[in-house]
């Protein structure tokens, strides 16, 4: 019999975000990302030999705006995703508030505790605010938290 196959490592969405948020301690969710991706799965080899840091660093930003779904502008630097502290309001400007369909404010304290609410922080950061998910990957990989090879991730919500 003719193996027309190849063997892959199936890693669930759910475990994924849970090593990811685990290892870093920041919010982390792979299927909201990109503007929220479809059922399905995501290959990817670990670490990916062709990675070029500059390549997939080049294709994020090193900010984006602090509003919740803003699709022109999603996914930033793994370094600049390293360095914020993920309980650091978020900073809107007032042009960017105005078009935020998750604001709920009307006024002055309103828009205080809108920016510090947590719920909110936790949906920026899982929303628009997350890095490669290759720089991820090979980093977890470099740790000793994940072997080589080529995996799946089953995205199912």
């Amino acid at each position: 019999m003719k193996k027309i196959y190849k063997t892959v490592k199936m890693i669930d969405m759910s475990d994924w975000d849970k090593l990811v948020s685990d290892t870093y301690k920041k919010p982390y969710c792979f299927q909201q990302q990109d503007g929220c991706k479809p059922r399905g799965i995501h290959t990817i080899i670990i670490p990916e030999e062709f990675y070029e840091k500059e390549k997939y660093e080049e294709e994020m930003n090193d900010s984006v705006p602090e509003v919740i779904n803003n699709e022109e502008e999603m996914g930033v630097k793994f370094k600049v995703w390293l360095d914020r502290d993920p309980d650091a309001p978020l900073n809107p400007s007032d042009e960017e508030l105005k078009k935020c369909p998750y604001y709920w404010g009307k006024s002055e304290q309103d828009e205080k505790e809108w920016k510090k609410d947590k719920s909110n922080i936790n949906f920026f950061w899982i929303r628009n605010f997350y890095p490669n998910i290759q720089a991820v990957a090979n980093d977890l990989y470099k740790k000793g938290l994940i072997e080589a090879g080529e995996y799946i991730i089953n995205i199912d919500w």
